[in-house]
């Protein structure tokens, strides 16, 4: 079982940090884990995106061409990146950010207007938490209750962050 996912969208959306709490999840599940970040010279407001692949076994390359799965966060990625998906992967659009659909029949797609949602709970920097907790409730490809436990780690500094991505 080898499963991979692209995480793509601005500089500043917390593209890599989303795809670091992944992998952190599969890897406290046991489970063999890249994660390879990639951003532009420019950073904030450039583009940004990063890999994880997660398997049961050794990972032969980290490098994706036609991902699994897809967490898009801006409009450039989804048109970047949409047409790359596997059949049946699951791809995540950011509906605050990005009115347009894949336009594919033969994926799982959803829309959730992360930023909109981030905001009602106090922060839109938690947007990419609310993302990746829609993407992983939906594709399953590791425990919700173990991914909560890995935000909490990568925010256990700042209590007040702690709680506001729990609501995310």
């Amino acid at each position: 079982m080898q499963k991979d996912v692209m995480f793509a969208g601005f500089g500043g959306q917390g593209i890599l940090l989303m795809g670091k709490i992944l992998a952190l999840a599969a890897m406290d599940e046991g489970r063999e884990v890249t994660w390879v970040p990639s951003y532009g010279a420019e950073m904030r407001g450039g583009t940004a995106n990063c890999n994880v692949v997660i398997s049961d076994r050794p990972i032969g390359s980290p490098v994706i061409r036609n991902p699994m799965h897809l967490v898009v966060m801006n409009r450039p990625s989804l048109e970047k990146y949409g047409p790359l998906v596997r059949p049946k992967g699951v791809v995540l659009i950011n509906s605050s950010l990005v009115t347009a659909d894949t336009g594919r029949e033969d994926i799982d797609e959803l829309t959730v207007s992360a930023n909109d949602i981030a905001t009602e709970i106090g922060s839109i920097k938690s947007a990419n938490i609310v993302a990746l907790a829609a993407f992983v409730a939906r594709s399953q490809l590791v425990d919700f209750e173990l991914l909560r436990e890995c935000v909490k780690y990568e925010f256990s500094k700042n209590e007040k962050l702690i709680n506001i991505n729990m609501e995310a």
